[in-house]
């Protein structure tokens, strides 16, 4: 028999109590924390979410516990959003407390700190400023934009038109497009659409958008010390970014040394200048680390959903023949022969319903982008910690049945009248809504409206003979379609 030495029974109950009392700690933090299943030791609730599509999950569990539902990936506790007057609630209502984004391992510590999309506090709130401001200098909302959008549609007809009505995949075509706008803007420049620069730019961020809703890489952001030893997307990801992030350095840097404060092309021209005030902002936030990371945030949140939004556009056309009929009759009607401009939208309700109603049954964005509670909130009777992660569930409003009528299937009558005017739905917020909602949303629109509308002046889209047409969205962060050809056959 082995004796125990005095000392270490006394070490061994020390630790025990230790443990317990933090436990107990961190029992005491998440009292009356929102409802949901009951999580395993370590895990958590990982074996009852679909690590997939985890939103699904949310809506499924909001039937159980209500609108605001609390559930633990790994040791991490999160609260999942659903329904448009509980997003709303909290993003509009109490935006402030809501607005903070959460420390996820996979966005690394200089994304998290700069940029727009992941960063917070004082830094979050300059870049946000600068990038609108300079949105619309460079002409987002403005003719000068439209007339540049109007262009590169153009561009696209002539290359959907070299098909020949044969099968086709659009993706990289519609990417580039959608794509040369958002980098006029930033470059003033523009890409054809084999250029090997671009397309190596987009395969970069297409598959990080894809690795982003990976399972590896949820998991990793669960057990960063665990998953982090194994191969996976969550390595991929980190590589890509860096590709990205070198080019962007690259391309200012160049601008740097032909930089003319009094003649200022574009927004990284705009960023440089703002280095040269010699204000404090100047030094504390105009850095290249941050103008890096804001690039890299505005090319591809400029390209992603917009090209995906397009993509399932045209991929509805071919499963509902009957409604792409009905779109061009009144492009015919409205527009003729001429170039789609965007005042012609308020004189085309069924196309401007249309284009809505891709925007809520593609469901781009299921879960948003993640945010956090910037301070301990009490939220409709329940409390929630300060640096809580909260997933404002977009997928639950976009498919409200108290909101749209026929929620699950593609009904453009959701936006129109009994008289078959356009009207609004206070529940389409597939940009989000509240201090973080997308800061590109008005480009957007105008790029969805002018390029589905030249697309289908020019062409009737038909799935190839004999295609299946699966409505499935794809995996990753956002819900693209899956892998599809189309053939575009010429109407003139």
């Amino acid at each position: 028999m082995f004796a125990v030495e005095p000392v270490t029974v006394f070490l061994s109950v020390a630790v025990i109590l230790f443990l317990a009392y933090i436990y107990n700690k961190k029992q005491d933090k998440y009292k009356n924390f929102p409802p949901g299943p009951k999580p395993l030791p370590i895990i958590g609730n990982i074996l009852s979410i679909n690590m997939k599509k985890p939103h699904k999950t949310f809506i499924e569990l909001s039937k159980t516990y209500g609108p605001v539902i609390g559930v633990q990936i790994g040791m991490t506790k999160m609260v999942g959003l659903c329904g448009y007057e509980t997003v709303k609630d909290a993003l509009i209502n109490r935006a402030e407390e809501f607005s903070d984004r959460p420390l996820a391992p996979i966005i690394n510590k200089s994304l998290r700190e700069n940029g727009i999309v992941f960063s917070n506090g004082e830094n979050w709130k300059v870049m946000r400023r600068f990038a609108l401001s300079t949105l619309r200098d460079y002409g987002m909302g403005k003719k000068s934009i439209e007339e540049r959008i109007s262009e590169e549609a153009e561009c696209l007809v002539q290359t959907f038109s070299s098909h020949g009505g044969k099968p086709f995949n659009n993706h990289t075509i519609i990417n580039a497009a959608v794509a040369n706008i958002i980098v006029s803007i930033l470059l003033s420049r523009r890409f054809e659409y084999e250029d090997p620069t671009i397309q190596r730019l987009m395969s970069l961020v297409n598959e990080n958008v894809r690795l982003l809703g990976s399972p590896i890489v949820r998991l990793y952001n669960s057990f960063p010390f665990l998953v982090g030893l194994l191969p996976g997307g969550h390595k991929k990801m980190n590589q890509n970014r860096l590709q990205v992030q070198s080019f962007i350095r690259e391309t200012f840097t160049q601008q740097r040394k032909e930089l003319d404060v009094n003649d200022q092309r574009n927004l990284i021209d705009t960023f440089l200048a703002k280095q040269q005030e010699g204000k404090p902002e100047s030094t504390l936030y105009f850095h290249d680390e941050n103008l890096t990371a804001l690039v890299g945030n505005l090319f591809a949140a400029g390209m992603e959903t917009t090209s995906t939004t397009l993509r399932w556009g045209l991929l509805l056309m071919m499963k509902y023949p009957d409604i792409q009929k009905k779109v061009q009759d009144e492009i015919e009607r409205v527009i003729g022969t001429a170039q789609p401009k965007l005042e012609h939208r308020k004189q085309m309700p069924y196309t401007d319903a249309v284009v809505h109603e891709v925007l809520r049954y593609g469901d781009i964005a299921p879960g948003s982008v993640p945010h956090a509670t910037s301070q301990d909130v009490t939220f409709r009777g329940y409390f929630i910690p300060k640096g809580t992660t909260v997933i404002p569930v977009l997928s639950s409003c976009l498919r409200e049945k108290a909101y749209f009528e026929k929620p699950y299937e593609f009904y453009p009558e959701h936006f129109l009248d009994s008289q078959g005017n356009f009207k609004k739905n206070e529940a389409f917020i597939p940009f989000s809504i509240g201090k973080r909602s997308c800061a590109g949303e008005t480009l957007a629109k105008m790029e969805v409206f002018l390029f589905f509308t030249t697309l289908l002046q020019h062409f009737t889209f038909q799935a190839p003979p004999g295609a299946e047409l699966d409505l499935t969205p794809a995996l990753g962060a956002t819900n693209p379609p899956l892998p599809h050809e189309i053939c575009a056959i010429s109407r003139n």
